[in-house]
């Protein structure tokens, strides 16, 4: 790896842990001094939404931008119908056209908070169903299948992976990495992208790319690639107890999302600065290197940043109100999750362990019940001991504050 990158995008990457792979080092550093240098990155319309696990790949894009190079965002409208078999132990499930074409609508709603798309100079919006749904089959293999070898096809982890535990691939999936290197191929020819970048997961489809493009084009492309990024106890960033944590405010609330953040463990707190958030590196290092109490304060730094550019300034600033008022007040927070019942909802009543399961702080009946076993649940700050005490509209007349332990919190109200 360079040691000391002479572009600014380059030296951000290194300095602030996004980078595992590069194609050519070297020469992506001359490209990004040179000139102006589009870049992409693809993600497949499989929920309306994308997760904190894709947030690293949007900050590489804003970075990109900020550094005065081009941003791709590439939806896979076309390869979302096929799924990428990367890192997974069986098929996807087969969506619509209709359902892809909401979830891309709902996805692009977290670009806008993060790139500037003004026409001409901005951040590019691509779909790649305009040229894949369009393709003919035959040619393309005439023109471009001659370029990939079954060989080293099997070589790939995501192949290798299936194979391994005898669990089926089909010639769907297999069709992916073929499709996924046309896209760069069909970007540079569009846009003149130079560089494609992933997860460390999309290695081998992302070194076809290069190589079909160079082939074909006789063009200088480069892929990049970032680590799987894991939190300190080894588990995968994106989601926790409750479900994904999601990037939409539609999909899960900016307090929920606050929250998330300013849980993180102390010993992810320094690396999670880096990579989620623009605050310079050194004070990333100093907040990090916070001890006892004081690293709280580092916490709730990196909540405030990553909410801000997730769902802005005021969002962020109400999620910490409430969460102040919430946990040094005992108040019950304006900016809570809330799950409103209506009078026919209620009926005579329902169970203290469905009101925590319908409100999202528990996962089921049962889980609801170890919890008022454990001491974990609370209305209104007071201990619940009864998981079959029933709730009726009469408790709900005013706001009721559930909590699940200390960190999590809803409010059930009567509408």
């Amino acid at each position: 790896m360079l040691s000391k990158p002479k572009s600014e995008f380059l030296r951000v990457m290194i300095e602030r842990g996004f980078m595992q792979d590069c194609t050519d080092l070297e020469g992506l550093d001359d490209a990004l001094i040179a000139g102006v240098v589009p870049g992409y990155i693809g993600f497949d319309a499989t929920a309306d939404s994308l997760h904190i696990g894709s947030l690293v790949q949007i900050m590489i894009l804003r970075w990109l931008q900020k550094t005065g190079h081009r941003p791709i965002v590439l939806m896979g409208g076309g390869t979302t119908k096929i799924g990428d078999p990367s890192g997974k132990d069986e098929a996807r499930q087969l969506l619509t056209t209709e359902a892809i074409n909401a979830n891309i609508d709902g996805i692009f709603k977290v670009f806008a908070q993060y790139l500037d798309f003004t026409p001409g100079t901005g951040a590019i919006r691509e779909n790649n169903a305009a040229w894949l749904d369009e393709l003919n089959y035959v040619a393309f293999l005439r023109d471009y299948g001659r370029h990939f070898t079954i060989n080293r096809m099997l070589s790939f982890d995501s192949v290798k992976l299936r194979l391994e535990r005898e669990q089926p691939l089909t010639f769907l999936e297999f069709n992916y990495m073929l499709l996924q290197a046309y896209d760069f191929l069909e970007l540079h020819k569009r846009h003149g992208c130079l560089l494609q970048m992933g997860g460390s997961d999309q290695w081998g489809n992302i070194v076809n790319g290069v190589d079909l493009t160079r082939r074909i084009e006789a063009a200088q492309v480069f892929g990049l690639t970032t680590p799987l990024i894991t939190k300190a106890d080894g588990s995968k960033m994106g989601k926790s107890a409750a479900g994904a944590i999601w990037l939409n405010a539609d999909k899960l609330s900016p307090y929920e999302f606050w929250q998330y953040w300013r849980n993180t463990a102390d010993a992810d707190v320094g690396r999670f600065l880096k990579l989620f958030t623009e605050i310079p590196v050194e004070e990333c290092e100093r907040l990090a290197a916070l001890e006892g109490a004081d690293i709280n304060a580092a916490k709730i730094v990196l909540a405030d940043a990553i909410t801000t550019l997730a769902h802005g300034a005021d969002a962020a600033a109400a999620a910490q109100a409430t969460a102040r008022e919430v946990f040094e007040a005992g108040g019950v927070g304006d900016d809570l999750p809330t799950i409103t019942f209506s009078q026919a909802d209620l009926g005579d009543g329902i169970s203290l362990a469905q009101l925590f399961v319908r409100a999202g702080l528990a996962g089921s009946g049962k889980e609801a019940k170890r919890l008022v076993a454990e001491s974990g649940a609370r209305l209104n700050d007071e201990l619940q001991t009864d998981a079959g005490r029933l709730i009726t509209a009469a408790d709900l007349a005013q706001p009721l504050k559930l909590s699940a332990g200390k960190k999590r919190h809803a409010i059930a109200q009567l509408g």
